[in-house]
């Protein structure tokens, strides 16, 4: 009997469930791959924001990531949440002495709250550290802002916001389109560095229930990849997944509520995301 595919995701717990380390597990239960996980901090949160975040030890980190390295067999990896410059060092050393392809980099820096997720000296380590290691790295335009060094207004700064990106070293980037003005449809950006691009185009849904939808993505994108599944293939599956998400809220909470991440097993209609060369 073949093994169900195992997947790491190395991120912030959200006590509020609709991020961080419990989004990526709900997402990667419906998407039929194992989850194991590296807690990199812990954070008091809900829809309404964020009110403390506590650290792991880089030690923690370390004996998370042994213990995962030294019994799994992981066919693709995330992460989240960082926080800090020693997290992201010890999360690059560990995937290099375990060999873990597949790596998803999701560089949360701001929480919908509008929260600091990560230190502002973390974010060179993880430019220098992390993203050369990346099979893909998915900002949404505010990370891509920061990670670039541009202001992305229109289709040409993306490109060159993604062309800025790639040359830290990562293999492709996806800037997300969640935060582009447009009322009427979102677009999320693909930018490989052999120069092949994708435009992935969806309604845009009107909606406060937002919360974890980067997490969720990206855990979406690993899942698929580790079932095998080429990039763009994984990309395709990942927004229907969270465009699913969203389209059915489950109305949680009084601030920015979590997606529905069993939405997609159940939505009859998985057509609403285009392709465009």
């Amino acid at each position: 009997m073949e093994t169900m595919k195992q997947v790491l995701t190395i991120a912030g717990s959200d006590s509020g469930g609709g991020a961080g380390i419990q989004a990526d597990i709900k997402t990667f239960q419906e998407l039929g791959v194992y989850s194991t996980s590296v807690i990199t901090a812990v954070t008091a949160q809900n829809t309404k924001g964020v009110t403390g975040i506590y650290p792991m030890a880089r030690i923690e980190v370390e004996k998370q990531l042994e213990s995962i390295g030294t019994d799994f067999q992981i066919s693709a990896l995330k992460t989240g949440m960082l926080f800090n410059a020693e997290i992201i060092e010890e999360t690059a050393r560990g995937i290099r002495r375990y060999g873990w392809q597949n790596v998803i980099v999701d560089p949360v820096m701001i929480a919908k709250g509008g929260a600091s997720l990560l230190q502002q000296e973390a974010v060179n380590a993880l430019m220098n550290l992390l993203l050369p290691m990346a099979t893909v790295v998915t900002p949404n335009i505010p990370e891509a802002e920061v990670l670039s060094g541009l202001d992305i207004r229109d289709s040409v700064s993306r490109l060159r916001a993604a062309e800025r990106i790639l040359a830290t070293g990562t293999e492709s980037v996806v800037i997300k389109g969640g935060h582009g003005t447009d009322p009427g449809f979102t677009e999320d950006f693909y930018l490989h560095r052999n120069g092949e691009s994708l435009i992935m185009r969806s309604p845009r849904i009107q909606t406060s229930q937002t919360h974890g939808t980067g997490c969720t993505f990206s855990a979406a994108l690993t899942a698929e990849l580790a079932k095998g599944k080429s990039v763009q293939e994984a990309l395709f599956t990942a927004k229907q997944f969270i465009q699913a998400a969203l389209a059915h809220p489950l109305n949680i909470g009084a601030g920015h509520g979590p997606t529905n991440h069993a939405a997609y097993n159940k939505s009859a209609n998985k057509e609403a995301v285009q392709f465009v060369q």
